[in-house]
């Protein structure tokens, strides 16, 4: 049976009397508007979408708090974390819903009315009024936590079910809600005895899609929040644990349990993440690549100890944790090579592991390789791309050979943003300077090599790139620059009313 909870807790509007009612407001359209209430602002007859105004009108004694969709929409988030300890497919419901699918987890907590109750009182606990449902179809059960709350629905009762609800427990639009009332149609029941094509041609398909689907005439498909992983472990504890000696006996159990998984089916993990989940509620969750499968648990061990001695906020356990989470969420089929005669693969499997510690240390964007590409722009000669995914590329990659007894015609140091410089004079217009100054620094040239001339890729022109003019120069303390000059005289240096203008000058790398 294919369940799904739908929880969904309102806003907290904060601390206040409870015998004062309180309320969220929102600006919409430019009047101020109830936006959430609680039961004594109810009973003081009050109601979602009341200008603020009238609503003092009728209660003076009014507790007013401002909407924050962003922490609302982070509570929810959170909220989400925590439930994946039940199951790995949650997904939003906004603004204030969650759809749990539990199809096949309803057992692990004694069945689907104890796994109901779990979540329920746990967040009621927390301060959550909460309502919930369980039913075969998302949308049914959805309908039935307006209305219906704690209601679980065998599979192909979902009519019946819903059938006695109000038709506002659809959630559609105010006024086919409307619309449904002044024809008489006052129970969701009562709309679906109608034929499905008179209910179309007043109201729309998608509110005839909408009610099949509350009916169990077939659902609609959930987006979960993350991707489910391939593999997963997990260790439950029945008091929490804190200490780091557990927390890593537990991790180096479960990678040994996550290996034997994939070994059945050779594999090797590829993306690995562990789930921490606290007593109060918080999850942390940290992430680790590697370059090549991982078919040793030791390797995932040392993997994940790199990670948490490098993290900036560390592993906070505050009063425990009671569960212990390792996914693989990308796996790849294991090739194996021959190891005993051939040094190359000893070698790349030590350097592709040398790097995914280092990833896991310091973040895999900050470990690169540079493949070539058919540009003859300097800066875009070279793309700079993670280690971990593209070793092998880089290993394989043709790179222009240097001539013989020439000097090399590109800069050991090419600098990502070629940096400016000041050029009193050149010798002629097009040539190459006496002296310039780059950093505070006066540098007195005393040979030059040059020019070597590089248009910019027409097809990419934007109307600012300039062709360029390089020069290999040497200073009289021996240092050499390769500077160019942007703009050819007469033909681009010109200013608003054709006349020549003075030419900019850079330092685009350091010669060894």
């Amino acid at each position: 049976m294919a369940s799904r909870d739908a929880i969904r807790p309102p806003p907290q509007a904060g601390e206040a009397r409870e015998d004062i009612p309180s309320v969220v407001v929102a600006k919409d359209h430019n009047a101020i508007l109830l936006h959430s209430i609680d039961e004594a602002a109810v009973h003081a007859g009050l109601s979602i979408g009341l200008p603020l105004a009238n609503a003092r009108a009728i209660c003076p004694e009014l507790t007013v708090y401002d909407a924050d969709p962003a922490a609302d929409s982070k509570t929810l988030n959170d909220i989400a974390d925590w439930c994946d300890r039940f199951t790995p497919l949650v997904a939003l419901d906004p603004p204030y819903g969650l759809f749990l699918d539990i199809t096949g987890c309803a057992h692990l907590f004694g069945g689907e009315r104890a796994l109901l109750q779990i979540v329920t009182n746990a967040l009621r606990q927390r301060g959550f009024a909460v309502s919930a449902a369980i039913s075969g179809t998302s949308i049914a059960a959805r309908t039935l936590t307006r209305c219906a709350s704690g209601t679980i629905v065998a599979d192909g009762e979902e009519a019946a079910a819903v059938g006695p609800l109000p038709v506002s427990a659809l959630g559609a639009d105010p006024a086919i809600i409307t619309g449904l009332r002044r024809a008489g149609l006052k129970t969701i029941g009562d709309v679906a005895a109608r034929a499905p094509h008179e209910i179309s041609a007043r109201f729309g398909a998608a509110f005839t899609t909408l009610l099949g689907h509350a009916l169990g005439r077939g659902d609609a498909p959930i987006s979960p929040r993350k991707p489910l992983p391939d593999y997963i472990v997990e260790k439950r504890f029945p008091e929490p644990v804190a200490t780091d000696t557990v927390i890593m006996l537990t991790l180096q159990s479960l990678a040994k349990m996550l290996v034997a998984a994939m070994d059945k089916q050779g594999k090797g993990a590829r993306q690995l993440e562990a789930s921490f989940f606290r007593t109060d509620g918080a999850v942390r969750s940290i992430m680790v690549e590697t370059g090549r499968p991982v078919t040793q648990p030791e390797l995932i061990d040392r993997l994940f100890r790199e990670r948490l001695e490098a993290l900036n906020d560390p592993l906070d356990p505050g009063f425990g944790f009671d569960l212990i989470r390792l996914a693989a969420g990308r796996t790849e089929i294991v090739v194996q090579q021959q190891r005993d005669l051939d040094a190359n693969v000893h070698d790349n499997d030590q350097l592709s592991a040398l790097i995914d510690r280092i990833a896991a240390r310091i973040g895999g964007k900050r470990v690169v390789v540079h493949l070539p590409l058919e540009s003859h722009i300097p800066e875009r000669a070279a793309l700079a791309v993670p280690a971990q995914h593209h070793l092998a590329a880089a290993s394989a990659a043709a790179w222009p050979e240097r001539v013989t007894g020439e000097p090399p015609l590109r800069p050991l140091r090419l600098f990502e943003r070629p940096e400016p410089i000041k050029v009193p004079f050149a010798t002629v217009p097009d040539g190459p300077p006496h002296q310039f100054t780059w950093r505070r620094a006066l540098h007195a040239v005393v040979r030059v090599e040059g020019p070597e001339r590089i248009a910019m890729e027409w097809w990419k022109r934007d109307g600012g790139s300039l062709t360029r003019d390089y020069f290999r120069v040497e200073d009289a303390e021996g240092q050499r620059f390769w500077i160019f000059r942007d703009g050819l005289y007469e033909s681009e240096l010109k200013d608003d009313d054709g006349e020549p203008r003075p030419a900019n000058w850079y330092v685009h790398g350091l010669f060894a």
